[in-house]
């Protein structure tokens, strides 16, 4: 982990560096693809959803797989750095540079009138601002700017949730930690309250404030050379995320804890492949997981269990399908899909509101025309995304690596 001088310590063995793998980026271009699909359904094609929403939750299924992913990815990002500034510095121009274009222009589409705000976003702006600053808005009861960027708040917060175990040096029992939220979800996920700390404008930028805080003061402590400092700032991180997971998400906990369960569940599946740890014991806690997410759905999801639970169970076949694919050669196009899927997921609802303020009734226009029009809106967005991983992501990233590259010596 990194000392104060942003070293690197032996906490634990690292494991060697992986290429980059191509059927991971292949399953992003499918969750991308699938959460577009999800969102242009109102806009363009409302009676797809009439046939396939009691049945399907396209979104939950596209967000899912990108959790899988994450899960996978992420965790193995910080130890093979051995540095948690390192690891920081790489999430941070990672996300926040095409984050803040995405918001710029949902801010421009509010200000020019084809998408106002949300009526709380103008009416608390300082709650709104500090909120989305931290990304975990929709952890605060803060509304997002863009439909998309509540999934960012559980990746911040898997996020915490990693760096703390790491620094506590329990980072390897991924598959014990997703069994626990796993159980959680079935156990605790009926009775638990939805923003209990948030509720009121007073409250929740208190909230915000003290969230803040605390999560600072918690990084500065796992930054720290000091071992003291560091167990207290993992705790602090700990103990923030989980109660902000039980107890103050927008959407009921039982789906809070089943989204940590998958990351972790993630987490675990890396670490079997990689040889880290027992396969059978830490594959079946894992493996208990989609069971956990389907109990969980159909026990507490009132009007939501069998969409959820298809879309769960569709998002953990696509995942061990790709596994299982891992070896085969992915073409140059889907690759890249995978390569600019940020910009695609963080793009598409602008564009997508732009063409729900030009069909006021898609039902009332002839079928050819939408689907011509969904093809140039897609021929846009991957142009669009092509212009911004260019020109935001892949130059933010190279910064990124050499900003880590500083405190890994």
């Amino acid at each position: 982990m990194a000392n104060s001088t942003g070293t690197r310590e032996t906490l634990a063995p690292v494991p060697p560096r992986e290429s980059r793998l191509g059927w991971l980026d292949a399953l992003r271009a499918v969750a991308a693809l699938v959460v577009v699909y999800e969102h242009a359904l109102n806009p363009l094609y409302p009676e797809l959803r009439a046939v396939t929403g009691p049945w399907f939750d396209a979104g939950i299924y596209g967000v899912m797989v990108f959790f899988l992913v994450s899960g996978y990815v992420i965790p193995a990002s910080l130890e093979r750095r051995g540095s948690v500034a390192g690891f920081w510095a790489g999430r941070f121009f990672r996300l926040y540079p095409l984050w803040a274009v995405a918001v710029a222009a949902a801010l421009l589409l509010a200000v020019s009138g084809v998408d106002p705000m949300h009526v709380w976003l103008t009416d608390r702006p300082a709650s709104a601002v500090l909120g989305h600053l931290t990304m975990l808005q929709d952890l605060l009861n803060v509304p997002n700017v863009l439909n998309v960027l509540w999934t960012l708040s559980y990746e911040m917060a898997f996020y915490l949730l990693v760096t703390a175990l790491y620094v506590a040096g329990v980072h390897r029992r991924s598959a014990e930690v997703a069994f626990g939220f796993g159980a959680a979800a079935v156990l605790l996920g009926g009775v638990l309250p939805s923003v209990l700390l948030s509720r009121g404008a007073g409250a929740t930028l208190g909230t915000v404030l003290a969230v803040i805080a605390l999560v600072g003061c918690g990084l500065a402590g796992v930054l720290s050379g000091r071992p003291g400092a560091r167990r207290a700032g993992a705790l602090v991180l700990g103990v923030v995320v989980l109660g902000l997971i039980l107890v103050n998400g927008r959407i009921p906990a039982w789906q809070s804890l089943t989204i940590l369960a998958t990351m972790f569940a993630g987490t675990a599946l890396y670490r079997v492949r990689d040889g880290q740890v027992a396969p059978w014991r830490a594959a079946a806690l894992a493996g208990s997981v989609p069971v956990a997410a389907v109990a969980a759905a159909l026990w507490h999801g009132d009007g939501v269990p069998w969409p959820w639970a298809s879309a769960v169970l569709a998002a953990w076949a696509t995942f061990a399908a790709g596994m299982l694919l891992a070896r085969r050669r992915v073409p140059a196009w889907w690759a890249w899909l995978g390569m600019v899927s940020y910009s695609v997921y963080l793009l598409h609802p602008i564009l997508l509101e732009i063409v729900d303020g030009l069909l006021a009734d898609p039902a009332a226009v002839a079928w050819p025309y939408r689907a011509g029009l969904g093809v140039v809106v897609l021929g846009a967005l991957l142009g669009c995304a092509a212009l911004t991983y260019r020109l935001v992501e892949a130059p933010a990233q190279r910064a990124g690596k050499r900003i880590a590259a500083r405190f890994v010596k």
